[in-house]
């Protein structure tokens, strides 16, 4: 066993974290983590965070989708009653003001933060077309953008993707995920009124975010969701998205005729 704890909620990443480090330790978050690991609620983190450095945990790494649980008063651990107020102030505030307040409490408690792209950086997107479809002259401008409008959301703490087609923005991620705003653009153009079409999902880190925390990802799912939405391909910002299963992601893009494309 390493010194080196995956604490681990929904999606792909905990999967492909615990297959590159199996001599982690791997705990999931109650409600959210795989069902084959110990897992612990919100409540007990004061709990986990005296016990793992105890054990001669000395790094962490947070992997998958977290939704902010409610805190039970009745299920409270005694070590976490004096963090209340500061688990309080984060649920009120923004995803990353949320995050911010996990990750410092685990430095307080001895522990280095480490980011998924250090465990396994060759999951990070390159740059330029990754598969055998590249971007033409409109996702170029689709592409700037979305850019463009994720600089502005992003420093509002909203979300990490957008689409745009035809330089209209057709949906921007919020709380429910990409997922759903891919789901939400399939469904405009099934039933809401004439949109352009093709155009792009672009995927880059909020500005201002803790790249150790929370850093976006795209897999086979994303490459299913936009050929289902008529996209013409996914960008991504290069060095700043996991792409998952990479190989698969590619070939599923290739096959469907969807660039999947490393902007800087």
């Amino acid at each position: 066993m390493s010194d080196l704890a995956l604490i681990l909620g929904a999606g792909e990443l905990p999967r492909v974290l615990r297959a590159a480090r199996p001599d982690a330790e791997a705990l999931g978050v109650a409600g959210f983590g795989p069902d084959d690991v110990p897992s612990f609620g919100i409540e007990e983190l004061g709990r986990v965070l005296a016990d793992l450095p105890a054990r001669g945990i000395g790094r962490v790494c947070f992997a998958g989708a977290i939704r902010r649980p409610s805190v039970d008063p009745a299920r409270l651990h005694p070590a976490t009653l004096p963090l209340v107020p500061r688990i309080q102030a984060a649920m009120a505030g923004g995803d990353d003001a949320a995050l911010g307040v996990v990750v410092e409490l685990f430095e307080e408690a001895g522990m280095e933060v480490v980011g998924a792209a250090e465990l396994v950086p060759e999951l990070l997107a390159g740059e330029g077309a990754l598969g055998a479809v590249g971007p033409d002259g409109a996702a170029e401008r689709d592409a700037r953008r979305a850019t463009a409008l994720l600089s502005i959301t992003g420093a509002a703490d909203l979300g990490q993707g957008c689409v745009v087609a035809g330089g209209h923005v057709l949906a921007v991620e919020a709380l429910p995920g990409t997922d759903w705003m891919l789901e939400s653009v399939a469904a405009l153009r099934e039933d809401g009124p004439p949109v352009p079409g093709g155009g792009l999902v672009m995927k880059r880190p909020k500005s201002g975010q803790d790249r150790r925390v929370d850093l976006p990802a795209i897999g086979p799912e994303t490459v299913r969701l936009a050929t289902a939405a008529g996209l013409a391909g996914i960008a991504v910002e290069a060095g700043g998205v996991l792409i998952l299963d990479r190989e698969d992601t590619i070939a599923a893009a290739d096959a469907a005729g969807l660039f999947v494309w490393g902007v800087v």
